[in-house]
């Protein structure tokens, strides 16, 4: 969340270059998604039920959870592509400690947050201790991870959960299921470490600018460990949120499938990809995009393997818009310097 100085429009208040440099990404954002529910509730009348509205409520608070363990990382310019391999390891563990081992349900929930902590710190290490990119770094990780979590569970599901579990992911407090106000709140944690602590400050000075960061007296390798530590706990949360909304642990359910949601929901909301600025509420809006794609498909009967092919041309689309958007920046300072 960086605080950006005002720049000057061009002479055109209506034209593409002077809504780029006025608007907001978010606003943009929420103007797609009104759109996109206009046109899905008008040929799809079931898109508004409450059935599917509470479907897509549970589905989003998940996607928003998924999007946050990539927006922590993005934050300090680095990528974690082992997001899905995490969250895997994290629904198998999950199941594993309930029902093999009949741990209490908050003990398995701080054992499952500490171990996708822990595949984080990993992540992180390595990254700082070698200098190796984090795109390199989390590839192999999560091919690790994935592969370690097959031979150790053999890919057997765990279907016989605690009745609580699956009771959770099917509540709600109004119409509002349960899930969502769990990804709300951790999004509010999130909102707050961002905008008023040191962490989050030093996660997006690292991001803006590493070398800077580390002459102003930043720990830039503890930083960055950190930001793959809390990816690694998001991860883990959004594997537990999907474990209760399935009732049931299933290896089939994360992996590959997190890792494109997991970048179009904070970049598309405004995160960038350079690093040094974020937005919460932007990765939440990202993820309602995702969420709607998916059950507006799923309400039209639309193959599910259309999917990935929306999800990313929208990547695609923000990434050209936002860089567009950079370049008018850029030269509207340059001219009025």
């Amino acid at each position: 969340m960086t605080v950006q100085e005002p720049i000057a429009a061009p002479s055109s208040k209506w034209s593409l270059s002077g809504l780029l440099l006025r608007g907001s990404t978010q606003f943009g954002l929420l103007v797609i998604l009104v759109v996109m529910w206009v046109v899905l509730s008008s040929i799809a009348p079931g898109f508004l039920s409450r059935f599917n509205l509470n479907s897509l409520g549970r589905s989003v608070a998940i996607d928003i959870v998924i999007g946050f363990a990539q927006m922590v990382v993005l934050a300090t310019g680095g990528m974690n592509l082992a997001v899905g391999a995490i969250g895997i390891c994290s629904v198998m563990a999950f199941g594993y400690l309930l029902q093999v081992l009949g741990l209490p349900i908050p003990v398995a929930i701080a054992a499952t947050l500490l171990m996708g902590a822990a595949m984080g710190w990993l992540n992180g290490i390595a990254i700082v201790r070698t200098g190796v990119n984090s795109f390199v770094v989390t590839l192999a990780s999560a091919s690790l991870f994935s592969g370690a979590m097959l031979i150790l569970t053999r890919a057997v599901p765990y279907n016989a959960l605690p009745p609580a579990i699956g009771e959770f992911g099917k509540a709600a407090v109004g119409p509002v299921p349960a899930l969502l106000i769990v990804a709300v709140a951790i999004g509010i944690a999130l909102y707050v470490l961002f905008r008023h602590t040191v962490l989050g400050r030093e996660l997006l000075a690292v991001g803006a600018s590493e070398r800077a960061a580390q002459m102003s007296g930043v720990p830039v390798g503890r930083t960055i460990t950190i930001a793959h530590v809390l990816s690694g706990m998001l991860a883990a949360a959004a594997a537990m949120m999907l474990t209760a909304r399935l009732a049931a642990a299933m290896p089939s359910v994360a992996g590959d499938d997190w890792l494109l949601p997991s970048f179009l929901a904070p970049v598309i909301g405004g995160t960038a990809l350079a690093g040094g600025a974020v937005s919460v509420i932007g990765t939440v809006l990202g993820a309602l995009l995702v969420s709607t794609i998916r059950s507006g498909l799923l309400i039209l009967q639309v193959g599910n393997f259309w999917l990935p092919l929306f999800l990313g041309a929208f990547l695609l689309a923000a990434i050209l818009l936002e860089r567009y958007r950079a370049l008018l920046v850029q030269r509207h300072r340059t001219r009025n310097a």
